[in-house]
């Protein structure tokens, strides 16, 4: 695929570590006050916590579009809306997020 139909997504840091090792190092517990900023420039996704969260952002890095639009079409990843961030605007709720620029991944925590 020529570079202009890439996705272009890419994880955080410029090391010498692989995706998969970016997105491990990157993920981790955020409470809103962290998300809220990308929920506000409309860069927050929500996966659907029945998908692993580090496969999803790895589908991203692999530009793997075809994935990509089979969660966003099954509602598996969706845009936050204003509803669930007013939600969690007065909570203490803790997420697992992970950067994959331009967006940022969140999933509730477990345990």
């Amino acid at each position: 695929m020529s570079d202009e139909g890439r996705m272009k997504y890419g994880i955080l840091g410029e090391d010498r570590q692989s995706d998969d090792e970016k997105i491990s190092k990157y993920t981790g517990e955020v409470a809103w006050s962290y998300l809220r900023p990308h929920f506000q420039r409309d860069a927050l996704l929500w996966v659907d916590p029945e998908l692993n969260l580090e496969e999803v952002a790895k589908a991203f890095t692999d530009d793997d579009t075809s994935r990509v639009a089979n969660w966003l079409g099954n509602g598996d990843l969706v845009r936050v809306g204003q509803l669930h961030a007013a939600q969690w605007e007065d909570g203490e709720e803790l997420f697992t997020a992970v950067v994959v620029t331009p967006f940022v991944l969140m999933q509730p925590c477990v345990g």
